[in-house]
């Protein structure tokens, strides 16, 4: 075996690194449920009940029955008739957030937040000789003492494996990959379980025959760079156990967005605007949550034919709320009518943060 190849390279590399990835276990409902005794045990969604809301988060309660978040509340509940709706208070979950980052700086300065409710954190040289393990174990103990609720932990030798681990034992639990089992690991992993393959490349790569890891790893180099591009590589590493991401202590996100892909295409300016709404909702979820702005509004557009477009709007302050974004991104979509074609796809981003929601961005962490 090469020392260049990723395998090798991993051989190398593996004894060096101890990632722990946290995810609290469905966060926002669970602090609902938390403070309000009426709502545990009953499914809940933190979002908006309305004809075109979305959810933010959903119990387990409520999982059971199908509810996700991102899902549009209606939907919410035809699959969950007895679903109860909150209102989301994000000055809540920002102050629990901070709580469990103090906890979480106690034993490494290398933290990355994904978002409000999950991170990495890279123990490779500890605060306080405890074992990757044993600080997880420690941080979930912590977590729960001071806040009250309970976070799944995952614990590995790379950022990919560790955040696979977490969810292996939610909630409220915790799932060690170690070097020699991670090959095996992988290899039994449906692809549609891969954390960074979404749901399109899933089904991708299941039209070529890959639903495994095994299969994945089936596949050479140039022949997973010729049918998934700069992916390529990407996959051609995860199927090996390989991942060389560092942890990223000033990580800052650069922009937030969402899209939808429609099953039946769409073509007048009313039914746009509603299935903009629930994409709106999402956005703006984020960017309250994580105490973002963005001066830069931007409208994607996907036709029928597959053919792409791009709209943008700057403004000279950052965007201060769901219905300014709202009437930015319709005014993008407004120019575009009469349409000769059906859309397929819509999107709409957030970017250009200003230095002032950036600033309180490194120091929240996105919420950590």
């Amino acid at each position: 075996m090469s020392e260049t190849s990723p395998a090798g390279r991993l051989k190398e590399a593996t004894p060096q690194r101890k990632i722990i990835h946290v995810d609290m276990d469905a966060f926002f409902a669970s602090v609902e449920q938390r403070d309000n005794p009426e709502l545990r045990g009953r499914p809940v969604a933190v979002g908006g009940a309305r004809q075109r809301g979305v959810v933010a988060a959903a119990s387990y309660e409520a999982r059971k029955f199908g509810v996700r978040s991102a899902m549009a509340s209606v939907t919410a509940l035809r699959k969950c008739p007895d679903l109860v709706f909150v209102k989301p208070r994000f000055d809540v979950y920002k102050e629990i957030s901070l709580q469990i980052r103090a906890i979480f700086a106690e034993h490494t300065a290398v933290i990355e937040p994904l978002s409000l409710d999950e991170a990495y954190l890279d123990v490779t040289e500890t605060l306080n000789g405890l074992s990757a393990t044993g600080i997880a174990e420690e941080i979930r103990a912590k977590i729960r003492a001071a806040t009250g609720l309970t976070a799944s932990a995952g614990v590995s030798y790379n950022k990919f494996l560790a955040k696979l681990a977490s969810d292996q034992r939610k909630p409220d639990g915790i799932f060690v990959i170690t070097p020699k089992m991670g090959g095996a690991f992988v290899e039994g992993l449906e692809i549609a379980k891969f954390h960074g393959v979404g749901p399109a490349t899933a089904a991708k790569m299941n039209r070529v025959g890959i639903y495994t890891g095994l299969d994945l790893r089936a596949w050479t180099l140039p022949d997973l760079q010729a049918h998934f591009g700069k992916s390529g590589a990407f996959f051609h590493a995860i199927a090996r156990g390989v991942d060389h991401r560092p942890v990223r202590a000033d990580r800052i996100r650069k922009s937030v967005g969402a899209e939808n892909t429609f099953a039946q295409d769409l073509s007048g300016f009313e039914e746009m605007r509603e299935c903009l709404q629930p994409i709106l909702d999402r956005v703006w979820s984020y960017c309250a949550g994580a105490g973002l702005s963005g001066r830069t509004v931007t409208l994607k557009v996907k036709y029928a034919d597959f053919e792409q477009i791009t709209r943008s709007r700057s403004i000279a302050a950052g965007v201060t709320g769901r219905e300014e974004l709202e009437r930015l991104s319709l005014d993008l979509l407004t120019p575009l009518f009469p349409v000769k074609k059906g859309v397929r796809l819509l999107g709409v981003s957030l970017s250009s943060l200003d230095a002032e929601a950036a600033a309180e961005s490194r120091q929240l962490r996105l919420g950590f």
